[in-house]
């Protein structure tokens, strides 16, 4: 990356970071420990292999769906990487072009690479609905946790489903030609606007070999997007009720979700210490003060450090060259049109 995207990041980790020390000074006078049963570790180490596992067979299944064979390692590597290019990038930009550097490299045509990219991220506004159905329906009686909840998570499936439908709309009109006068005004010159066309010609032979999916194969990666939202829900509470079994389950189990989505409309990259302040904020009077600060600093690690790591051994190299091709091609847009 460019220093000043570097820059960037270090800042927002550094945030995050001085964030999370600030909350966990803020307990210390209160018999804070960092310390949680082994079992609470053992639960939430279950609940990552889980996730990581439905995540790579949702998109091998995906594949599957369109005629593509993709071997469940190759899925492996595209999760993982896919997270640590979003954990590095501001708004979580790198995650997309990391996962398509992945299953590029591996010999997938780019035609096919869309195809899994674009049902991965439809599946998950799908399987996210049915488990907010599902937990509303449980925990019906959490009041204020489940209208946030499902506000949340409507507007992240707004927001996707409207970019969706709006590149489909674009892709059927404008796909050739100079840009359009509301394209101009929003700055997508004729270089940026060649490279928009060339996506939605790309897009609209995705939509098309859609026609022609497995049903059997989209419905178990659907199933497996279920799993892979579902069981977020878990880690908390294993974190918690290990220790403290009388604290409610609602709020360990939904909060979270919220902040796991919300997150993605947070420019900085790792949530640049909103998370945690978001944490403290819902759950600070339900978590007991003796075991608050492990809570978070441990949930965090779980649903978020952990998978930097993976994905730095998994495929750290190939997100970082994702990266920089990304961002030399912009540059190279930039001068074309000077």
């Amino acid at each position: 990356m460019t220093a000043s995207r570097w820059l960037i990041t270090a800042l927002s980790f550094i945030a995050t970071i001085g964030v999370s020390i600030y909350m966990v000074v803020g307990w210390s006078q209160q018999g804070m420990s960092l310390l949680l049963p082994p079992q609470a570790h053992l639960l939430a180490l279950a609940a990552v292999a889980i996730e990581v596992t439905a995540r790579a067979l949702k998109i091998r299944w995906s594949a599957r769906a369109v005629g593509i064979d993709l071997p469940f390692r190759t899925a492996v590597r595209t999760c993982l990487g896919g997270d640590f290019g979003a954990a590095i990038t501001p708004a979580r930009s790198g995650a997309e072009p990391a996962r398509f550097f992945i299953l590029s490299e591996a010999g997938l045509p780019s035609a096919g690479v869309l195809v899994i990219l674009y049902a991965e991220l439809f599946l998950e506004v799908f399987s996210l609905a049915t488990v907010v159905a599902v937990v509303a329906i449980i925990f019906r009686h959490a009041g204020a946790v489940v209208i946030t909840l499902t506000s949340i998570v409507g507007g992240y499936a707004a927001v996707v489903l409207g970019v969706g439908a709006s590149a489909l709309y674009l892709s059927r009109r404008n796909a050739s030609g100079p840009p359009p006068r509301w394209a101009r005004r929003l700055r997508l010159d004729a270089g940026r606007w060649r490279t928009v066309q060339r996506a939605l010609r790309k897009l609209r032979s995705t939509i098309d070999s859609v026609e022609h999916v497995d049903p059997r194969a989209a419905i178990s990666a659907l199933l497996a997007s279920v799993v892979h939202v579902g069981i977020r829900l878990g880690v908390l509470p294993a974190l918690v009720l290990t220790s403290a079994a009388s604290v409610p389950l609602a709020p360990l189990a939904l909060w979270p979700l919220g902040f796991l989505y919300g997150a993605a409309v947070v420019p900085a990259p790792g949530g640049g210490g909103a998370v945690e302040m978001a944490f403290r904020a819902a759950l600070g009077s339900a978590i007991p003060a003796s075991l608050f600060a492990a809570a978070l600093v441990w949930w965090r690690f779980y649903t978020f450090y952990i998978y930097i790591l993976l994905g730095a051994i998994a495929a750290g190299s190939t997100v970082m060259r994702a990266v920089r091709k990304t961002e030399e091609y912009e540059v190279e847009v930039e001068l074309q049109n000077e």
